[in-house]
């Protein structure tokens, strides 16, 4: 019988506003009391129930809650025979809870729009070649699928045969179209613009970056702030302070009609849906444009942030060098380029595929022996010679002499904002080249923007040598910029930072820069969507773009100042309500739970503009 009640609670209303209305008609078109004084009492009884129900399941957990203020303060009202009271508070407070619930459903749009992007079938390639139509959990990682023009790609993967152009705005928030080939990744969720893609499955079901996406950001909603920990704590106290409160007024005043009138005016619902409701439409709307904010706790620091920090490579520039400036010290050069080209072909870093670039087709020897020298570069043998390639340091190790007009030539490479890559053969220097990395664009004014936002040092942390930091530092205008700094280095500068007092934010590419993003206040990846940058970070730029950062700082702050706003407005309420009725004579049960019903409308419909913020 509880379950059936609680599940009609929506007709349950609807119906007691009937009566209510039957009840006030009666009385003013055709004077009939008794239908009048019956209408109320039905309204009354039947809008109580879901109530008391409520009422009855916090108390068996000792939960002092809303619904128990509510039933006694009807009970109250009925006893005293003020059907009228009782009726109207039964029915504004399950007409409240109704529009509580619909607009919060409302705020949880992104999630649910989410969700239905997620492909629900795919073309799997059976033993004998056909392409059959399968559900989505058929599909296993190796499995080769058949993706057509305006279906949904079902899993991660990469493709095998075909071309297109493929709608990543489900992952990335950019709805440009991008073109894919053989050998390009594509992503569970994203839709096949045009073309014809066959992909071999390489993540399927919880496992796609999608998959993950939903995971996180149903995470980041359900996941509680210290300020929504703090209501939850203040809420479990006030609601029992209500009642004693109401008994001190019994007491002093003798009047029963007072006092339930107060246990009815301190309901804290507005106080305890505000915060919620701000955290969950502020992390939709980031979850909209490619932002991953993994809670309110993150949100909450992130809006008090004070300083941020960049890696270089991959964040502030574009991530694909080229050389720019480049100079021999030999004759026979192309042995050296050849043994050059050997070396770093055995590399990923993006200077060895700009050297190789440059080099272009030459003989390729076998490298043996490579050794990895962190921050500095490799050593390896080829064509029976020791070859060194990497930065001065590295040369400095090698005991590589270095002449004065070398020195010279180093020296007006670093100043033109180039990273150096020496090339030594034998313990003699062959080889160096200058590489340049492009600024991405629009850089420079998304930084003013962070400053406007309130942010005071913009600093660069650099693996690069000191020369190009400084360089690129000038022309973006930061505050502070260090080179020639390893992984820990890097992780050593974020604690002093914050040892300092400071509120940290460092912005990486979530591989080589894990252990900073961890160490910071708030870790923000560059990710594109990579394992390691959703995984480290507390805040996600799903396609790398620079230009999403302004915006959500300044959705962190709105939602942190939403949030504080709904405070001030529940708390504002409750207290005007009861001065206006221990102070004065404008306060009645009614009328006190049409103010209270309303100030839960307005916390919610001011946490709901989030949605729509964009960054001036």
């Amino acid at each position: 019988m509880q379950n059936y009640i609680l599940k009609n609670k929506n007709s349950i209303t609807l119906i007691s506003g009937i009566l209510i209305a039957i009840a006030f008609i009666s009385k003013w078109a055709v004077a009939d009391i008794d239908i009048f004084i019956w209408a109320l009492i039905a309204a009354s009884i039947l809008g109580a129930a879901p109530i008391a129900i409520q009422a009855y399941e916090a108390l068996r957990v000792k939960v002092v809650s809303i619904d128990v203020l509510v039933t006694i303060a009807v009970i109250g009202a009925f006893l005293i025979q003020n059907y009228e009271e009782s009726a109207v508070v039964t029915f504004l407070f399950l007409f409240g809870a109704y529009l509580e619930q619909h607009t919060l459903n409302k705020t949880r749009s992104a999630i649910k729009e989410l969700t239905e992007m997620a492909p629900e079938s795919a073309l799997k390639q059976m033993e004998d070649g056909e392409f059959v139509e399968v559900e989505i959990d058929e599909v296993d990682v190796g499995d080769i699928l058949l993706i057509k023009t305006g279906a949904k790609v079902p899993v991660d993967g990469k493709v095998l045969t075909g071309e297109g152009s493929v709608n990543e705005a489900s992952i990335t928030g950019e709805s440009i179209p991008v073109r894919k080939e053989k050998g390009s990744k594509v992503f569970a969720g994203t839709i096949l613009d045009n073309g014809t893609l066959q992909i071999v499955a390489e993540r399927v079901g919880e496992d796609t970056t999608f998959g993950r996406i939903i995971e996180l950001v149903e995470e980041a909603q359900d996941s509680k702030s210290e300020v929504e920990r703090f209501i939850d704590r203040f809420s479990k106290n006030y609601t029992p302070a209500v009642l004693v409160l109401a008994f001190i007024v019994w007491l002093f005043s003798r009047d029963v009609e007072l006092s339930i009138t107060v246990l009815v005016l301190g309901c804290p619902g507005a106080l305890v849906i505000g915060v919620p409701v701000s955290n969950v439409a502020g992390i939709g709307n980031g979850a909209r444009n490619g932002i991953l904010l993994k809670g309110s706790e993150v949100i909450n620091d992130f809006s008090r942030l004070d300083t941020m920090v960049f890696d270089k490579t991959g964040t502030l520039t574009v991530g694909k060098p080229s050389v720019t400036e480049k100079k021999y010290y030999s004759e026979n050069i192309d042995e050296a380029l050849s043994y050059l080209a050997s070396v770093e072909r055995e590399s990923d870093h993006p200077l060895a595929k700009a050297v190789l670039e440059q080099i272009g087709e030459t003989k390729i020897f076998p490298v043996e022996n490579t050794e990895v020298v962190k921050g500095e570069g490799i050593v390896a043998n080829v064509g029976g010679h020791r070859v060194a390639v990497g930065n001065a340091a590295l040369m400095a190790r090698e005991n590589v002499k270095i002449d004065e007009n070398a020195k010279a030539d180093i020296e007006r490479f670093e100043k033109h904002g180039n990273s150096l890559v020496l090339t030594s053969v034998d313990g003699e220097l062959k080889i160096l080249m200058g590489v340049r990395d492009r600024i991405r664009p629009g850089v420079k004014e998304d930084l003013q923007k962070l400053k406007k936002l309130g942010v005071k040092n913009l600093i660069m942390l650099s693996g690069d040598n000191q020369g190009t930091v400084d360089a690129v530092s000038r022309e973006l205008g930061l505050t502070e910029a260090y080179g020639n700094m390893l992984p820990e280095d890097k992780a050593a500068y974020i604690k002093k930072l914050i040892e300092e007092g400071k509120t940290v934010a460092f912005v990486g590419d979530g591989v080589n820069d894990s252990p900073s993003l961890a160490l910071a206040n708030i870790g923000i990846a560059m990710g594109g969507g990579t394992d390691v940058a959703i995984e480290t970070s507390d805040v996600v730029l799903m396609n790398s773009d620079f230009g999403r950062l302004p915006h959500a700082l300044g959705l962190a702050k709105a939602t942190a100042r939403n949030m504080k706003q709904n405070i001030a407005i529940a708390l504002g309420v409750v207290l005007v309500l009861l001065a206006g009725l221990l102070f004065g004579d404008w306060v009645n049960m009614s009328i006190g739970m049409l103010v209270h019903e309303a100030s839960i409308l307005a916390v919610i419909l001011n946490g709901m503009r989030l949605l729509g913020y964009r960054l001036r």
